[in-house]
């Protein structure tokens, strides 16, 4: 089950295993509980602590839970948690037997008053890069609260529940039976969501702290490297981020990301908030900008956030990023997350064996299509230009696939659907202006990114598509206030150009900061 390389990484983690861990397996006589079982005999050989059951009595077959002998944890698999997954297994394994969360103190003391009984499911895919998150931050709530129990479901393999709850997108999260969230959710919203308190108080402390030297908004590649080079300056300096990774959590493969040959965004989104940490910056996550505002007497400009806390600081960096672009014709928002689709790596296993549309003929587009045609029964790509944008050697390797069709010329008008769920596109010819109908379970749209400027409009200079003006030093319009990465006019987006940018933003705004005024 395990090659010997991935054995040798499990065993030299084990280690650190201090306390008994009991695994109890719930199986039948199908392939996949022989397989999980095989997966289990191989874990548990791998320590004395561990030991293993089979006369698990679990509905979800094959299932198993990770305990403590003589407690109840409520921490469970349904499914074979290899894949993306494999990482949660691994630190689900050391948590239960005693190696300390990284969590901060006061997160954990959070989690452990949680009142109430809280029972959560989360369907997962193997490919899907947000999963692991949710997953892992679940399975700690659950060892650190007797009221929290936890089931993670491979939906591949659990495919009546979720067509029965008619899920089409991963990770879908479920509290005590009614939806709780979707797409990727880290343990500190997770925490606030049930802590009701939690924003207000969360609020009053940020509008207590003192004004910084350097605020970074965003906290994506151009937010972290602005941050650490302000850092490196001896400033005082801040990162109000809504989720710190920004776009590259969504990012599957990287391969240019100069010196690294090859990694995921996700694992180089936890290593820039780690290198972050390495300095003396204060974090302030899962906080969204709402509103620059104008500079107080004494020249502090000022960033409103969506929790109606305000912070202060003599120069910004705004660093917020894009997003996915959206089709904005009808039924997209009806039936998004119901069919309609944004990430193919996350979403795609959870549409085998129909039928789908790819909206859009860039790499990202043909890339999606090439994904999905070796999961889904047939991939409609679908094209307004008169010919695909993507590079040749992708058009090559998309053109041999046999269950893809490519519609260039098209103009998609309406996401068709039964109020459940989608079931068809509606597109327009634009050579003939005819109009046509294809029948579809799902819709995953590639088409581009918008900057996050809406919070922005009316403050400083924006493009005529939404994107921060910035000068060669990233100055914007507004003295002190800079912009970096994805947000602003400077061209090609990509994760190098953008840490670049940030630390150019980040040495300008010291530059500023030492000409006009003398740091704390």
């Amino acid at each position: 089950m395990l090659d010997a390389t991935l054995k040798s990484q499990l065993n030299t983690y084990l280690q650190r295993v201090s306390q008994p861990i009991e695994i109890v397996a719930s199986l039948d006589d199908g392939a996949k509980s022989r397989e999980l079982h095989d997966l289990l005999v191989e874990i548990a050989s791998l320590s004395e602590l561990i030991t293993l059951r089979a006369d698990g009595e679990d509905a979800r077959r094959p299932s198993f839970s990770l305990n403590r002998p003589g407690a109840d944890i409520g921490l469970r698999f349904a499914g074979i948690p290899m894949g993306h997954e494999f990482t949660s297994l691994v630190l689900a394994l050391l948590q239960v037997g005693g190696h300390p969360s990284k969590a901060g103190a006061e997160l954990i003391e959070q989690i452990q008053g949680l009142e109430g009984d809280f029972v959560f499911e989360t369907y997962f895919s193997l490919s899907c890069q947000n999963c692991p998150d949710v997953v892992q931050a679940l399975n700690l709530m659950a060892l650190l609260n007797p009221n929290v129990r936890h089931v993670a479901i491979d939906g591949a393999l659990f495919q009546a529940e979720v067509e029965a709850r008619q899920i089409m997108a991963v990770p879908s999260i479920y509290l005590n039976g009614e939806p709780f969230g979707q797409g990727r959710m880290g343990l500190e919203e997770i925490v606030n969501k049930l802590d009701t308190n939690a924003g207000s108080r969360q609020a009053q402390k940020l509008d207590a702290k003192q004004a910084f030297d350097m605020l970074v908004v965003g906290g994506g590649p151009a937010g972290a490297a602005a941050a650490i080079y302000a850092a490196r300056k001896g400033i005082r300096t801040g990162v109000a981020a809504e989720r710190f990774g920004g776009q590259v959590l969504d990012t599957l493969a990287i391969e240019n990301f100069i010196s690294v040959q090859e990694t995921e965004g996700p694992k180089l989104a936890t290593a820039l908030e780690e290198h972050v940490k390495q300095y003396d910056v204060d974090i302030m996550n899962l906080q969204r900008g709402e509103a620059l505002l104008p500079a107080t007497d004494g020249g502090l400009h000022q960033v409103r956030l969506a929790s109606g806390a305000t912070l202060r600081a003599k120069t910004v960096v705004l660093a917020t990023g894009a997003r996915w672009r959206e089709m904005n014709v009808p039924g997209e928002q009806q039936y998004r997350n119901r069919g309609v689709a944004y990430c193919p790596h996350c979403d795609g296993p959870l549409f085998k064996g129909k039928r789908v549309a790819v909206i859009g003929g860039g790499n990202s587009g043909v890339e999606a299509a090439i994904d999905l045609a070796g999961i889904v029964a047939h991939v409609t790509l679908i094209e307004f230009d008169s010919q695909l944008r993507a590079d040749a050697v992708l058009q090559r390797k998309l053109h041999s696939l046999v269950n893809v069709k490519v519609i260039t010329s098209a103009l998609t008008r309406e996401v068709l659907g039964d109020g459940e769920k989608v079931t068809g596109l509606r597109y327009q010819d634009r050579t003939s202006d005819t109009e046509h109908e294809l029948a579809l379970e799902g819709i995953f749209v590639q088409i581009g990114l918008l900057p996050n400027t809406d919070w922005l409009k009316g403050t400083v200079e924006l493009s005529p598509r939404g994107e921060i003006i910035v000068d060669a030093k990233g100055q914007t319009n507004i003295p002190g206030v800079f912009a970096a990465g994805d947000v602003t006019t400077v061209p090609y987006k990509q994760i190098v150009i953008a840490v670049g940018e940030g630390a150019k933003a980040s040495l300008a705004a010291f530059d500023h900061l030492i000409r006009t005024s003398a740091p704390a």
